[in-house]
């Protein structure tokens, strides 16, 4: 993922105070504690789904199986 998807991810998928720019240009987000931890597990659910669907792409007959306990695997560390 690019910065300025990141960016675009969080403004549209995550709960947060507000962003402001400081003395030196730099973007500050304000959020609270838990905010950030949803927000992470909302970062690694979607990153987990790529990978999955990754292992889903090779779902060509030959490695089928493989592949199957692959994504399965990926999607499971979510269910953890």
């Amino acid at each position: 993922m690019k910065h300025e998807d990141f960016k675009d991810w969080i403004e549209k998928n995550c709960m947060y105070e507000t962003f402001y720019e400081d003395s030196e240009g730099r973007i500050i987000m304000i959020l609270t504690e838990l905010d950030a931890w949803a927000m992470c597990n909302k970062f690694a659910e979607v990153e987990r789904e790529e990978c999955a669907k990754v292992c889903d792409a090779y779902d060509n007959g030959r490695y089928s199986n493989a592949a199957d306990l692959c994504a399965e695997s990926i999607r499971a560390r979510g269910q953890e």
